[in-house]
């Protein structure tokens, strides 16, 4: 696959699993937005989220717009530097649009508020949150969180768009990164 001689991941959660939940989210998002008379925008953040939201658009059955964002408190290292930057903005304006952000792990919190208070500051009429992966353990910040695609352990994980410094980001799973 995509993996160095050195690197070794162990299966989290299958393809199959990922589908199905996906799937289901899907089908989670268009009950509480399906009286919308306006598109909702999903505004995925950038890079680890892309797989996902790709997914998830297509298992939404309502009218959409798509955004992306930027965000990192990683750069090339495993664990969040608590320092958060936006590395791309938005191209159009969000005010009085309803929001969903797509994100691909919440882990601490600190990423996910800083990009909600930002959000909010352009005067949206909602921000939304559906995240594939939430790390329960990790939490410093109680966010509320709509939708929730698994809760896993405290483990870095790569695949399905999650990465260790841009490498095995298509894995068609969820893996555990364990370093050589």
């Amino acid at each position: 696959m995509s993996m160095l001689k050195s690197e070794r991941v162990k299966e989290l959660i299958s393809k199959e699993d990922i589908k199905r939940r996906v799937e289901e989210l899907g089908k989670e998002i268009t009950r509480k937005y399906e009286k919308l008379d306006e598109p909702l925008v999903l505004v995925g953040v950038l890079k680890g989220s892309i797989i996902f939201l790709a997914d998830l658009c297509r298992a939404i059955d309502l009218p959409l717009e798509i955004e992306m964002m930027g965000v990192s408190s990683y750069g090339e290292a495993t664990v969040s530097s608590g320092v958060v930057r936006i590395t791309q903005d938005l191209v159009r304006p969000i005010e009085n649009k309803h929001i969903l952000i797509i994100e691909d792990i919440f882990e601490t919190g600190l990423t996910l508020k800083y990009l909600m208070d930002n959000l909010r500051a352009r005067g949206p009429k909602s921000v939304g949150v559906c995240t594939l992966l939430r790390k329960p353990l990790r939490n410093k910040i109680e966010i509320p969180v709509d939708f929730v695609g698994f809760d896993i352990p405290d483990d870095f994980v790569v695949g399905y768009g999650l990465d260790i410094a841009e490498r095995l980001r298509n894995l068609p799973m969820i893996g555990i990164y364990e370093p050589g």
